[in-house]
Parts: C-alpha cells; structure tokens; sequence
C-alpha cells in the first residue's frame, strides 16, 4: 500500500483523490514534502456533500449504442454520492470542469425542474412513448433523493401518463416510492433492475461506501417483487479477483428474493476511471492489484478498457468468455430471463404542459 494512498483514503468515500478532468489545463499533485507529522498525514480532511443547482433546460437524453437496451433515459441528478469507484459515468463530471474524483461524488447537481421538464416533453403533439429509464449516469435514489424526491415526482408523472418505464439503482430508498411502483408494475406499465455487486457487506462498503448494504437491496427484491413489480437483479459489475467469484451467489440469491430476471457486465474503466481505479486498488487491495489488471487487460484487447460496442460490455478473451458461460448456465439453472425492457406503451395518454391545468373531461 503506498503512503499516499493510505494518507488520501477518506471513510465513506471510494474514490482515494481529486485527479483533474480530462479538459483541465492544470493537475495537482499531493506530495509529503516531510514537514508534517504522522498525525497530520493520515488526517485526510473530510469532504462535505454540496447538491447545486442543475439549470438543464431539457430532461430526455437520447442512446442510440446497440448494447444499450433502452432508447431513453431521464437523470434528475449529475454526479453520485453513492461513490462506486468503478462507475463508468464518473467521466461525465470533466464536462463541468470537475474532476472524476471525489468531485463526483460531493458535488452533485440537482434538476429541481426535473419532473416540470419531462411533463412538457410528454404533452407535445409530436412525442411517441417508449420505454424510458430512470437512471443511465446517476442513481437516481442517491441520499439526496430523501430531500429532494425529484425521481418520485418523475414517477408521478409517468404514472399520470400511464408511460412505461424502468428503473436502475442500487438504493433500498426505492422502496419509500412503493406506493406508486406496486400498481404501476402490476399495470405492466414499470419495472426495477436492481444491482447487487457483492453478498459481502465488508466488500460493500469498500466497493460502495454509500450503497445500501447487499442484505437491504435484497429486501428491496423481495418488497418490489410481492408488490408486483418485475424485478431484474444485475451482477453488475463484475471486477476479475474482486467480486467475480460471486457471480452465481449473487443470481442465486436475487432469484431466491424474488427477481424474475438478470443480467450482468465486466467492469469498464473509460477515461478517467482507470487511473482512479488503480488507486483504489493501491489503498485497499495492494496485493491483488497486479493480478486483477491484468485480467482486466486480458479481457480488453490489453487495455484497460475497449470502447467497442458489442465488447465494452461484456469484455473477450479467455477469462471473459469464462464469466460468460458462468452466467449462462447460472441463468439457464436458476430459471431466470434474459433483462428486457419491453412494456406496455398502449396506455400512454398525453398530459397537460402545466400540471397547474385541469382537464375538461
């Protein structure tokens, strides 16, 4: 474990520093010039949470990469306090003059006019209903979200329009919005993909630090799935020597609380990720840090990462392929399908632009 690392490593947060955005003309650098005591290095100062302001004028991002199983996606927030080092939308924060680091997960931007925006998308004469996705860069039942409660008033009114959608994170908040996914999973109308990464709340913490514990995302399964929500459990992602030992542990016990479905990905380290990985792995796991990146590179073309649709997900090579039919045969024995997002788009009816707008029927 290097000194710097272990001088930097902050309790509840995963990534270790502040490395510059991919856009900065400066970086820094923290160096122990030998001045300061034992005490004062390993003091790493607390970094506080600040939620500001998101001014984005539109809510709907549109994807049109084939491996992606969803043509739209609704974020109410940018940035995540749930602080997964490994979380591919880190990179998203340089767009902000931000950094990947500990920016991302402090400082996070809120769409206060979130769910007023996607009313007005819905209501033009022009728009066609598919199924969205509540989440693709964000979790969007982060802490925040117990304040704020911008995703409920998204689900409030997709509920309005009977427009079908889905939902990705690994928070048991979501359970605080059961009232609305029960009928609303039962109609055929939502359905929640939850990720459970490992079954090892230590693991969890390392890995996660603001997650719910592996223990409460499978209640969640259990609560959403007796609700009559369809519940997808997502072994996602899979990090070679890190969790990847628990693939069918995590399936088994997601379809044992109740999930109907699954699906999984190899970790990806785009961008600013990989060297911010490579720290975490400094600081908490020293001794397997040689072997887990070179399996990661086996499973990459040699890189850290390969950006190729139809490989970014699921990785190639020998130990790739390996995962691969592990999942398949854990699927195939468990009695799981294959992650969809096909709902039912016939009820959609168009709201009213402003909420504050009665109907005359």
């Amino acid at each position: 474990m290097s000194e710097l690392s272990q001088i930097r490593a902050r309790k509840g947060r995963g990534a270790v520093t502040n490395q510059a955005g991919r856009f900065e003309p400066l970086t820094h650098e923290a160096v122990d010039d030998g001045w300061a005591d034992d005490a004062e290095l390993m003091a790493a100062p607390r970094v506080e949470t600040q939620v500001l302001p998101d001014s984005s004028r539109t809510i709907l991002a549109s994807n049109e990469s084939p491996d992606v199983p969803f043509e739209r996606s609704i974020n109410p927030y940018r940035g995540c306090e749930h602080g997964c080092i490994y979380c591919f939308a880190r990179p998203t924060h340089a767009w902000l003059g931000l950094s990947a680091g500990l920016d991302f997960e402090t400082r996070i931007y809120a769409k206060h006019d979130a769910p007023a925006l996607l009313r007005q998308e819905l209501a033009k004469r022009s728009y066609r209903p598919t199924t969205l996705a509540i989440s693709g860069v964000t979790d969007p039942y982060q802490p925040v979200e117990r304040e704020l409660r911008l995703t409920r008033g998204l689900i409030e009114v997709l509920a309005e329009a009977r427009h079908p959608f889905g939902i990705v994170t690994k928070s048991a908040g979501i359970l605080r919005d059961l009232d609305l996914l029960g009928p609303l999973g039962r109609a055929g109308l939502a359905k929640v993909c939850l990720s459970v990464t490992t079954l090892d709340p230590k693991l969890a913490r390392i890995l996660e630090p603001r997650a719910a514990s592996p223990a409460r995302r499978l209640e969640a399964i259990r609560r959403l799935s007796e609700a009559g929500v369809p519940v997808a459990v997502l072994a996602s992602p899979m990090i070679p020597a890190i969790n990847d030992m628990e693939l069918e542990r995590i399936l088994a016990a997601g379809r044992d609380a109740g999930a109907a479905s699954a699906s999984y990905i190899m970790v990806r380290l785009p961008l600013e990720i990989a060297p911010l990985f490579e720290e975490w792995l400094d600081t908490h796991f020293p001794e397997r840090k040689a072997k887990v990146l070179s399996l990661v590179r086996q499973s990459r073309g040699g890189k850290l990462y390969d950006s190729q649709w139809g490989k970014r997900m699921k990785g190639e090579g020998v130990h790739a392929e390996a995962l691969r039919r592990r999942f398949r045969l854990a699927e195939k024995r468990l009695g799981l399908n294959e992650r969809s997002w096909t709902l039912d788009t016939s009820q959609f009816r168009r709201p009213a632009a402003d909420s504050r707008q009665m109907s005359l029927l």
